[in-house]
């Protein structure tokens, strides 16, 4: 299979090496260019359009939005955007996922050693994810890979929730009467079907706990963004915090959300610790946390995404009676994440898009529902 081809446009230099250099280091990806500025970049692509373009937002002669909506309007393709962990990077980031952007990252941190194979596993695990993407005007030229993330090289073993968390004991079952919980896990392409899902949902809902993957201190302003957006209140999620009706908790960047019972209610538990199937924050600990707590009285809901992160974690709350659904094929950007919850068995339905908020609204409310 031809390997996926990438063109970078970064002012810094040093921004266009690092990322060269971090994705040279998959044989299944090449860097078939790098610009400085969207001129120059269009200038170099005007020959051949790459699979995925890597784009930085604080550009020189034109800014990178103006010119992500340009690409959008003439050649629409698989674009990342990488950008700084700041407040207007964060804003910017957002509405370049409005325009056409499929997934935002951060600029790689190379500090350490593990840092920078965490970077480099992450950024190639985008692109992957970015390159099966299906052009708005049809497949593209690595359209209909499988959703399943596979890379040449690895930043450890691949941890499963048993690194957070102790595995659920057999026959697990959670108090009687506990609470409604919806707990909902997103990625690539999550962004945008979050902003259209959450509309949906009216404020007698029972509290919401979402983990979308994107880069921290991002999640502050998407979480912001998806409250103007909506009748129930969304924020960002603190260490404490009481889950209540009416209310939607967004895992923050670059930290895991659990959530801990509560006599019948939910207290959220942020922590620290290892990515989990290659994710922090990972639905897989989101899932077991909720399965634990809240077993039969919750829901669970594996919405688009590269990966597999969240297929054993509703497996886990379908097997404690909690009600599952993950979003269909013809919905999702990539059908990685629920198209192996749907291998496993963890799904008890498949529901489009445009469907998912009736259907949480009907298990929320259904008979005999807390």
């Amino acid at each position: 299979m031809a390997p996926i081809r990438v063109f970078i446009v970064d002012d810094s230099a040093s921004a266009r090496r690092a990322l060269s250099d971090l994705l040279g280091g998959d044989p299944g990806i090449v860097v078939v260019g790098t610009a400085t500025d969207p001129f120059d970049a269009a200038s170099k692509m005007r020959a051949e359009l790459p699979d995925v373009l890597l784009l930085d937002l604080e550009l020189p002669r034109m800014d990178g939005l103006t010119f992500l909506r340009k690409i959008m309007a003439q050649h629409p393709l698989p674009v990342i955007i990488c950008s700084s962990h700041t407040e207007s990077g964060s804003r910017a980031a957002l509405k370049a996922l409005e325009i056409g952007a499929c997934d935002v990252i951060g600029k790689p941190d190379l500090s350490t050693r593990a840092a920078r194979e965490e970077a480099q596993v992450l950024l190639c695990d985008v692109v992957r994810a970015a390159a099966q993407i299906r052009s708005r005007t049809g497949p593209g030229r690595n359209a209909g890979r499988g959703g399943k993330t596979a890379g040449p090289f690895s930043a450890g073993p691949k941890l499963t929730a048993d690194a957070m968390l102790p595995p659920l004991l057999p026959g697990h079952r959670a108090p009687a009467n506990m609470q409604r919980m919806i707990a909902i896990g997103a990625s690539t392409g999550g962004t945008e079907a979050l902003a259209r899902l959450l509309p949906g949902l009216a404020p007698d809902m029972p509290p919401v706990v979402i983990v979308q993957h994107m880069p921290e201190k991002f999640t502050t302003a998407f979480a912001a963004r998806l409250d103007g957006l909506c009748s129930v209140q969304v924020r960002e999620a603190r260490n404490g915090d009481r889950a209540e009706v009416g209310t939607v908790l967004v895992a923050p960047g670059n930290r895991h959300l659990l959530v801990q019972r509560q006599g019948r209610g939910y207290r959220i538990e942020i922590r620290e610790g290892p990515q989990v199937s290659r994710h922090r924050p990972s639905v897989d600990v989101l899932f077991r946390s909720v399965a634990s707590a809240s077993g039969g009285a919750a829901i669970g809901c594996l919405m688009t995404g590269m990966g597999d992160d969240g297929a054993r974690g509703l497996s886990e709350m379908r097997g404690v009676g909690a009600r599952t659904l993950i979003q269909d094929e013809a919905s999702s950007v990539v059908w990685g994440m629920p198209g192996e919850a749907h291998k496993l068995g963890a799904a008890e339905q498949i529901v489009p898009l445009n469907r998912l908020a009736v259907e949480l609204r009907r298990l929320s409310f259904e008979k005999g529902a807390a």
